[in-house]
């Protein structure tokens, strides 16, 4: 088994990567070959008319030559930064394909029992949160336990978790975003701890424990040298205090056009996964008197669907003027839908089996956006569209089996449970990316 995995180019940049031809300059007489007037040694007439012919053509084979090199580097610019011909952005993947007349949405399925799942205990993982370990905390059905995800045309492989832990040696995964990353974040680690034998080898490197305000957490699996951090920007960008000559109501502002002041530690990773959307909501943001600032302007009646619109504008042009995306692997997770029963989030009903039908869950604005954003960037981001996946399962939250039972919760979601098909989604593309097979068994 190979130990160290140098990062490769995928098959879609390889495919979309057009080289821009040489342009030499027209003032170089190497460049243009042409030859110092000396005599030619000859006096036939008709020597001096063929070059003087030559003469008078060479600089329309030059205006020609250069008309056609530059169209093929714009058609060639034209097909590097179209998204619409990503696989990688549209959720096609390198998987097991069932029809090969069909390309694989691996986000396009329905779930269906597995009696592989659950694939760790969480009351085994240090790092699984309390509050999430519904099992734990005494819910008594499993069945919410033994569902995974098909896709209609492919299959997710299984993965030999020796096989991602060596895959990840010497690598740094990154996850930015909401408490619903942080989820993610446990997730993954969990499911790679299952490969490891001296648990101890494992550990957060400030010997933190896991809470809902810390704003980095990161554990590294020592035997193999990488880490798998978690920075919280619930909303990416700015959040700060009210400013001078403010209107009463504000208390604080999102500054829209500026990316997090952490955002400086995100950029030397290998994988950067992203996510944001739990918070852009009135109860989280003009009810407590936070409101939105464009430089030095705030905008109370801004919307927030236009807000965290500006908002992903800004994430994106930092990743494309700051991240060099032939090193680091850059991921977008889309809105994970929730399930209260009504707006006001104080009653969940939280179902033995998934839905039927997705309630109309399976839409976000949120979502849109972010498809809409990323479609419009100049460099391969990979969108891990779950919100309608997510949509059906009312029966994987956490309910009233979380830490505190006197407060429901239909947002978040049990460990083990979703979260870890989404993980397993994301290592599917990573393995894909790196050049590596995914593999079954030992």
């Amino acid at each position: 088994m190979v130990n160290n995995f140098s990062r490769s180019t995928s098959f879609n940049r390889r495919v979309l990567n057009v080289e821009s031809p040489r342009i030499l300059s027209i003032a170089s007489p190497r460049a243009l070959n042409v030859v110092s007037p000396k005599p030619l040694g000859f006096t036939s007439p008709r020597v001096h008319l063929s070059f003087g012919w030559v003469s008078r053509l060479f600089p329309v084979l030059i205006l020609i030559g250069a008309l056609i090199s530059f169209l093929i580097v714009l058609g060639g610019g034209y097909m590097y930064v179209l998204p619409s011909l990503n696989p990688a952005f549209l959720g096609y993947s390198v998987l097991k394909f069932n029809d090969s007349s069909n390309a694989c949405d691996i986000f396009d399925g329905s779930w269906v029992i597995d009696d592989s799942y659950p694939l760790y205990n969480a009351s085994e993982c240090p790092f699984a949160e309390q509050g999430f370990n519904c099992l734990g905390n005494g819910r008594e059905d499993k069945d919410y336990l033994k569902w995974g995800w098909k896709p209609k045309n492919c299959e997710i492989p299984r993965f030999n978790v020796h096989h991602v832990l060596k895959m990840l040696r010497d690598k740094r995964i990154v996850f930015v975003g909401d408490s619903m990353s942080r989820t993610q974040w446990e997730s993954l680690i969990c499911l790679l701890m299952t490969g490891v034998e001296d648990k101890k080898s494992v550990y957060e490197v400030n010997a933190n424990k896991i809470t809902k305000r810390i704003r980095f957490l990161g554990v590294r699996f020592s035997s193999f040298n990488f880490t798998v951090e978690f920075f919280r920007s619930v909303f990416l960008v700015q959040h700060g205090w009210m400013p001078r000559h403010a209107p009463k109501r504000v208390r604080s502002i999102l500054k829209l056009d500026k990316l997090d002041d952490i955002s400086n530690e995100w950029i030397n990773a290998d994988v950067l996964i992203f996510n944001t959307g739990q918070w852009w909501v009135p109860g989280k943001l003009f009810e407590t008197g936070c409101y939105f600032q464009v430089g030095n302007s705030i905008k109370l009646g801004m919307s927030i669907p236009a807000a965290f619109r500006m908002a992903l504008s800004t994430w994106a042009s930092w990743v494309e003027n700051t991240i060099d995306t032939n090193r680091t692997l850059v991921f977008f997770r889309t809105f994970e839908p929730s399930h209260w029963s009504e707006k006001s989030r104080r009653f969940c009903n939280v179902t033995q089996n998934p839905l039927s039908e997705t309630e109309g869950r399976d839409q976000s604005i949120f979502s849109e956006t972010i498809f809409e954003v990323v479609k419009n960037m100049t460099v391969p981001i990979t969108v891990l569209q779950v919100t309608s996946m997510s949509s059906f399962r009312r029966d994987a939250h956490v309910g009233r089996w979380s830490d505190n039972p006197s407060v429901p919760d239909c947002s978040h979601w049990c460990l083990p449970g979703i979260p870890d098909v989404w993980n397993e989604i994301f290592l599917s593309y990573m393995l894909a990316d790196y050049g590596l097979p995914a593999v079954n068994g030992e």
